[in-house]
């Protein structure tokens, strides 16, 4: 098969790398570098990173509102496009270019969650699975037929990082089967019940409520690691609006009394029962187990 793949986060490159093992990947298509870092210098992004690493044609158009893109694409003659959280919305155009159309790996199982953060969203609002979907697009928002369809099991206390990681693997190994045999497979058309929308996480999401329930506060701490990460602030000598420390993982437990009181350990009263944090982060440090980041961080009695 004659490939174009289209994608721009970490999430894309396992499938990156699985398909130019098995096709010809005539081109990739990405975000183009963005400002990153202390110094903000232009970075590519792990796609670009994984394409130049693999010598593969490399392209990243702002947009394909240009006609000479959607005819540069067109030339490439490509049997099939794989289309991985790219962040640009392809025109009709562009869809209908190749022989195949395009494919796409979607992280949830349709129409359960369309849109830009279905792994987050699933966690966040406690879904017991999630799963793939390989879908054909179309002009709609994740609107397509479904060729292929697994479903996976949301562990207690698994993190969208965590969740994201798994996901990858298997978009990777199923895109894989649904390319090799694009032909023989009948795609279903979604049904319209059971739709949701995952809207794009906001920052305004991460500040933490002690009033609210401990499995709501659980599902945000996990739902939203390790980025952006669910927050406290914790008042210190050395800064006035206090220091923020990224939750970064937990699960309910047992305790209860008044809301945000520290009833033990980095274990947390809350609106209705308590949550025993796991993992946490403190400014400028890298991501800790609880026990580890105590022996420098004196808790107040009350968050």
């Amino acid at each position: 098969m004659r490939v174009v793949f289209m994608g721009t986060p970490e999430f894309s490159v396992p499938v990156l790398e699985a398909l130019a093992a098995k096709h010809e990947i005539v081109a990739v298509y990405s975000q183009p570098p963005r400002p990153a870092g202390r110094g903000k210098k232009d970075r590519p992004s792990p796609v670009q990173a994984c394409a130049e690493r693999l010598g593969l044609c490399m392209r990243h158009p702002l947009n394909f509102k240009d006609t000479a893109e959607i005819t540069a694409f067109a030339d490439l003659e490509a049997d099939i496009a794989v289309v991985v959280a790219y962040g640009l919305i392809l025109p009709q155009a562009i869809l209908d270019a190749p022989k195949h159309g395009c494919l796409n790996i979607h992280a949830s199982l349709l129409p359960r969650w369309r849109g830009a953060a279905p792994i987050h969203r699933a966690i966040m609002s406690g879904d017991a699975e999630t799963g793939i979907c390989i879908m054909q697009m179309e002009a709609g928002l994740d609107t397509g037929p479904v060729l292929l369809r697994e479903a996976v099991e949301i562990g207690a206390t698994e993190t969208t990082g965590e969740l994201h990681d798994r996901l990858s693997k298997l978009g990777a190994q199923m895109i894989c089967d649904a390319v090799a045999r694009y032909e023989t497979i009948t795609a279903v058309p979604q049904p319209d019940r059971g739709v949701t929308y995952a809207k794009k996480i906001d920052k305004a999401e991460a500040a933490i409520d002690w009033s609210r329930s401990a499995v709501e506060i659980v599902r945000q701490i996990n739902g939203l690691s390790p980025f952006p990460g669910a927050y406290i602030l914790i008042p210190t000598d050395a800064a006035t609006a206090g220091e923020r420390i990224k939750l970064l993982q937990a699960r309910v437990t047992e305790g209860s009394g008044p809301s945000g009181t520290v009833l033990s350990g980095f274990t947390v009263a809350c609106g209705s029962g308590a949550i025993e944090v796991l993992v946490a982060q403190r400014e400028g440090k890298k991501p800790m187990s609880a026990p580890e980041i105590l022996k420098g961080l004196d808790l107040p009695q009350n968050l």
